[in-house]
């Protein structure tokens, strides 16, 4: 009976194990597509002559709003994603910081997802694609 159990549990986590190596490779995927996506909106920005602007970002909590090292674009209106000159996807939320408020806020940029606010709260999830098209049609008249 134990020897059961304990091949009953073995198998359960090869299968999880199984399952989880699939959903990373499936994300992993879908980076390497909104990459792809992210690369060609640099460059087709470029070519409009769309100006980059330095970045903003705001606190957690909403409340104050830095400056970043980073120049880009913003794709959403609440400027709370953005594209950077150098392709990457920019969250635009950082910790609340006295030295960002003097120095300006650190950016890393974030893994893309094809369907922005997927699994979040925050508004309604919107293809990436679009959003693209989107802020290309809009030119330099973005909020």
């Amino acid at each position: 009976m134990q020897d059961e159990q304990a091949a009953w549990r073995e198998q359960q986590r090869h299968a999880v194990a199984v399952r989880a190596a699939a959903l990373e490779a499936d994300r992993a995927a879908e980076t390497r597509r909104a990459e792809a996506l992210l690369d060609d909106f640099v460059h087709r920005a470029g070519e409009l002559g769309l100006r980059p602007h330095v970045l903003s970002a705001r606190s957690l909590d909403g409340r104050s709003t830095y400056k970043t090292h980073v120049r880009g674009w913003y794709l959403k209106s609440d400027r709370s994603v953005a594209v950077g000159e150098d392709g990457g996807y920019y969250v635009l939320t950082v910790t609340p910081s006295l030295r960002a408020r003097f120095a300006g806020a650190d950016l890393s940029p974030s893994a893309a997802r094809l369907i922005v606010g997927a699994g979040g709260g925050d508004g309604d999830p919107i293809p990436l694609a679009t959003l693209l098209e989107r802020r290309l049609t809009a030119g330099d008249r973005w909020p």
